[in-house]
């Protein structure tokens, strides 16, 4: 069988690998830099070894191109492309529609589609099956199937084979090729009642983890306020067995799902005229963690912190990966460099980002501990700066939230 994915960044990608090697995938992509990587066998992504992707770049089970030719008479595409927010923290879908019209612009043959890019429910009915066949040669090829990806970077615990996949097609004979498609590599599947059902179970389980953490990091500050640990806080309330699940403050939130998917699930209540009140709410409060930092440790370090110079240790979202998306270090960044700070970071799996790249661990006034790597060891965050302050709740003897 010939499958093409459309998207080749950690949900593209992490789906070619798992794919068993007997099909041949294309792994389509505008970006041509990126193309010319994969075809090198070099991985961009933690959890996916260049040896394996090699592999299979060299026994010909993987395709990586920018020629959306290629993809002319494969049996099932996927899509899986970035669905970010714009500069007004609005959904984008720019990057689906675009891949539905290189869809019909190129099929020739029946073909089911799939979307695993994660959008507001009615995606697939309203938009994607729509835009394709309206530029499609023959609206009579497609079939569509919705199977929202589950992807956790750098996870050593959960992957493709063993996360369980929720998938739903438009029609019977979707659902039951998309079936036969996950089944192959994913040992547990979970057929929902419509692509609609599929589509806001995505959206709401990240809802459900932006809601808790906006909660919690509401409660650091008033355990804060209290002269009380909100860490030891925490445990304490995580020893009743039963009814409670412990989540941990930080400087926001960060990676694609989290800070982004609340968002398409709050434009679509909007929409509906429903109001979203816990999600916008939770979206501000954990907006709002980098002017808290920031007023915490202008406290400690008065009067104010211009001409400071400031360094961001950890500029990735989440320990021990090297994936920066929605990283809640921009916002701290940004809002320390319009205080007058003079900022830098270390991160020692980010070398560059953004521009900049990774300064030397110390030299600074103040540090701010934003994601703990277990590369960088507690001795040198705590000798790397005079002050340093901790959003992680990892270190001894330091300021924290």
């Amino acid at each position: 069988m010939k499958i093409s994915i459309i998207g080749q960044g950690y949900v593209g990608l992490n789906l070619a690998m798992a794919i068993p090697s007997h099909h041949e995938i294309v792994g389509y992509d505008v970006n041509p830099e990126l193309v010319t990587r994969l075809l090198g066998g070099n991985s961009h992504i933690e959890g996916i070894a260049s040896e394996d992707l090699s592999l299979k770049v060299s026994n010909g089970s993987y395709i990586p191109t920018s020629d959306s030719s290629l993809i002319t008479d494969s049996e099932i595409i996927v899509i899986a492309v970035p669905t970010p927010l714009d500069a007004n923290r609005q959904p984008d879908l720019s990057y689906v529609r675009s891949a539905c019209l290189t869809i019909a612009s190129v099929m020739r043959s029946k073909v089911l589609v799939i979307n695993e890019s994660t959008s507001y429910p009615g995606t697939l009915r309203d938009l994607i099956k729509p835009l394709i066949e309206e530029n499609s040669f023959s609206s009579s090829l497609f079939e569509y199937a919705v199977s929202p990806e589950r992807v956790d970077p750098g996870s050593k615990s959960w992957n493709l084979f063993n996360t369980p996949r929720l998938y739903s097609g438009l029609t019977p004979e979707a659902s039951n090729k998309a079936k036969e498609f996950y089944s192959s590599f994913c040992k547990e599947l979970h057929e929902v009642s419509s692509p609609e059902i599929a589509e806001a179970a995505k959206l709401f389980e990240n809802t459900f983890r932006q809601v808790n953490i906006a909660l919690v990091n509401e409660f650091a500050q008033i355990a804060h306020a209290l002269g009380i640990s909100v860490y030891e806080t925490l445990d304490a309330a995580d020893t009743k067995p039963y009814g409670f699940m412990k989540f941990l403050p930080g400087a926001g939130v960060g990676g694609h799902c989290i800070p982004v998917d609340p968002s398409y699930l709050s434009e679509t209540a909007s929409k509906l005229g429903v109001p979203a009140r816990f999600i916008d709410l939770a979206n501000e409060t954990n907006l709002y963690m980098a002017d808290y930092v920031i007023a915490r440790i202008t406290a400690d370090n008065p009067p104010n912190l211009e001409g400071r110079k400031i360094q961001l240790i950890g500029v990735a979202y989440k320990p021990n990966v090297a994936d920066t998306r929605e990283t809640p270090a921009i916002r701290l960044i940004e809002r320390l460099r319009g205080a007058g700070a003079d900022v830098t970071w270390h991160d020692p799996l980010v070398s560059s980002w953004k521009g900049e790249t990774s300064s030397a661990l110390g030299g600074a006034d103040i540090a701010i501990l934003v994601t703990r790597h277990q590369v960088i060891s507690e001795k040198a965050i705590i000798a790397s700066s005079p002050y340093v302050f901790d959003t992680t709740g990892t270190l001894t003897g330091t300021p924290s939230l």
